[in-house]
Formats: C-alpha cells, structure tokens, sequence
C-alpha cells in the first residue's frame, strides 16, 4: 500500500507520460491484460486510455485490473485514463521502485 506523499511522488512522474495502452470495445481480455503485465514490468509507471466506445469506466476497469494483477495499485483515475503503478521484479527495472521506498 503506498502513503499519500509515494502517490503525490507517482503522479509527478506520471505527469508527463503519454497513455501506452488503449482499452476499447473488447474491454478487458486476456490478451490486454498480459501485455499490461509484460509492460509494468519494465516501466513500472504507465497510463491505460479508455477508449469512448468502450462499456467499461475507468473504476470498474481500475478494480478488475488490481483484482486480475498481484501488487498493482491504482495511482489516478483522471476521466478515461488511468494512471497504474506495480514495481518491477527484475532489479535491473527498479528504477522508479526505490525512489518511491525512500519516500517516508
């Protein structure tokens, strides 16, 4: 669980990031879902745009996401993004990962 200072920290960071992904009329699948996990893990940081045909809303969509992937956190729902944070698992991808544990 990350404090409210890590969180402030993460949308800084996320300020400037463009949305990699795009969830659309198939919602989430599989396929969205496996990509989204090879992809956190080495960026650890990344935004999901939700595309306007899409049924799902960017809550249902964040809660299915943190159900559906271990240790992944919700950082900010701003409209149809979401902004997602999950720490690498390879030492090499913890860059941003340290960061956030050395804030208090």
């Amino acid at each position: 669980m990350l404090t409210s200072k890590q969180k402030r920290f993460l949308k800084s960071k996320a300020n400037r990031l463009r949305p990699i992904l795009h969830v659309g009329k198939n919602g989430l699948n599989d396929a969205l879902v496996s990509d989204l996990v090879h992809t956190l893990e080495t960026h650890e940081l990344l935004k999901i745009n939700i595309l306007q045909n899409s049924d799902a809303t960017a809550p249902e969509l964040g809660e299915a996401l943190t159900e559906a992937i271990p240790n992944l956190t919700v950082v900010q729902s701003l409209g149809r993004v979401l902004t997602l944070y999950r720490p690498a698992s390879k030492i090499k991808n913890r860059k941003l990962s340290e960061e956030v544990k050395a804030i208090q």
